[in-house]
């Protein structure tokens, strides 16, 4: 456990790296594969809730850490009103908000059924980016509905959904490599007793 659990650790820095070079889509309003919040949510899936609130906070602290900017945003002497933002650590919570969604649905992930994983990783992006936003508008004390901000939220969770089942696949590599066990319960029945005389 403790040797799968330090590799998707690994394998959460890679992905913080990962998508410093990864671009957004300027077609698609903007939307960009968000690589990090894909590796945590099909991760989470799979341990128990104690290292998935871990998985979160690191998600979180290294997410905030990448989008932290200075009191003023940059150089005092050109910004000089504060610029409205969003405290370091809000992340982490929505990151643990989105672990206990994909707990929700790990009994049938255990019975094999990852394509609900999957499917649900899309619409976790999706409430995390409406949140975020949501929060964001809030703290600016004013509240903008606008079409494009939907579209590139919802363009952003269905990107970031497609590309689900290869990062499930490496994180079941990596499960392979660490010796780690997905129990996955039920697909097996059990064989009848035989009679024997």
């Amino acid at each position: 456990m403790i040797r799968y659990t330090v590799s998707l650790l690994l394998l959460v820095v890679v992905a913080v790296i990962a998508q410093q070079f990864i671009p957004s889509l300027t077609g698609l309003y903007g939307s960009r594969l968000l690589l990090v919040a894909l590796v945590f949510l099909c991760a989470s899936v799979t341990v128990p809730v104690p290292v998935m609130l871990l998985l979160a906070f690191v998600c979180g602290f290294l997410t905030d850490a990448q989008n932290i900017i200075a009191p003023h945003g940059g150089d005092p002497e050109v910004y000089t009103r504060p610029v409205e933002q969003l405290r370091f650590g809000y992340s982490i919570v929505l990151y643990g908000v989105m672990g206990y969604l994909m707990h929700g649905i790990q009994p049938l992930f255990r019975q094999g059924q990852w394509q609900f994983s999957a499917m649900l990783s899309g619409v976790a992006i999706f409430l995390y980016l409406l949140a975020e936003y949501l929060l964001i508008t809030f703290i600016r004390g004013g509240m903008i509905a606008n079409q494009a901000v939907v579209l590139k939220i919802a363009c952003s969770s269905a990107i970031t959904m497609v590309f689900s089942p290869l990062v499930f696949w490496l994180i079941f590599r990596l499960a392979d490599w660490s010796r780690y066990t997905i129990r996955f319960e039920g697909l097996k029945k059990p064989k009848p007793k035989t009679l024997t005389a």
